[in-house]
């Protein structure tokens, strides 16, 4: 069930049996020559409609700008200040909270996201008192998945990287595949190392990729990854709710 498509007589049906809804959250950032700006905020709305089709789950609207301020000096990237997002998501979840949800689940895609959401949860809890409605939030990082990192590693290697990785970009392929791109890279594998921001990491990583080699992307490899993130990620979803 998708929120943005149902009425609110729907979502007060819905309430009768569930408290819980998830809620992709990306980024709107570059990912390489031939990642996708939008690949933070495709692969969780995806992988959340692949949910939405195997279970009786709610799925909000796509929060699909982040905090991507360390991408800012490539065209095309926006980023929301840290304390931007934080709010966003607290007035998300104050909205949602205020008609009756207790359980947030944030299904990430974004690893910028995680400081300032995880954040703003400690700001939704420390304003709680002893007789409020309960209050869950959590933050799913479909890529952290054991499942998907033992297929990443085992199709390939080293070349998966750490940003604009295959498994992402293929992800997104998956859900648009009339927007591959086919575009050489060099090196094939892109380097590694530290940066600080937005301007080193362009001097350090000019092509935008981190260790990736996203050549290798395919549309097949996609479906792969959004299945076992899917079937990994609902049942974490289920565990939740019992929380």
């Amino acid at each position: 069930m998708q929120l943005a498509l149902s009425t609110w007589q729907e979502v007060e049906r819905y309430l009768e049996s569930s408290t819980g809804i998830i809620i992709p959250i990306g980024s709107t950032e570059q990912h390489g020559p031939n990642g996708l700006i939008g690949t933070d905020a495709i692969c969780p709305t995806r992988i959340a409609q692949q949910i939405e089709a195997n279970a009786d789950v709610l799925i909000a609207p796509a929060i699909n700008y982040g905090m991507s301020a360390h991408h800012m000096a490539f065209a095309g990237s926006v980023t929301l200040k840290p304390t931007t997002l934080m709010q966003v998501v607290i007035d998300v979840v104050s909205s949602l909270r205020q008609h009756g949800f207790t359980h947030f689940y944030f299904l990430n895609g974004h690893g910028g996201n995680i400081p300032p959401v995880t954040s703003a949860f400690s700001e939704l809890y420390a304003g709680m008192s002893e007789n409020d409605p309960p209050l869950r939030c959590r933050m799913a990082n479909w890529w952290r998945n054991d499942e998907v990192k033992k297929l990443a590693a085992e199709l390939y290697g080293e070349a998966e990287g750490f940003h604009a990785t295959v498994s992402e970009v293929a992800l997104s392929y998956y859900a648009y595949p009339e927007a591959v791109k086919n575009v050489s890279l060099t090196p094939e594998v892109a380097p590694t190392d530290e940066f600080f921001d937005a301007f080193d990491f362009r001097r350090k990583f000019p092509d935008g990729r981190i260790g990736s080699n996203p050549q290798l992307a395919t549309v097949e490899a996609g479906e792969r990854f959004c299945q076992l993130a899917a079937e990994a990620l609902s049942a974490d979803y289920r565990n939740f709710l019992a929380s």
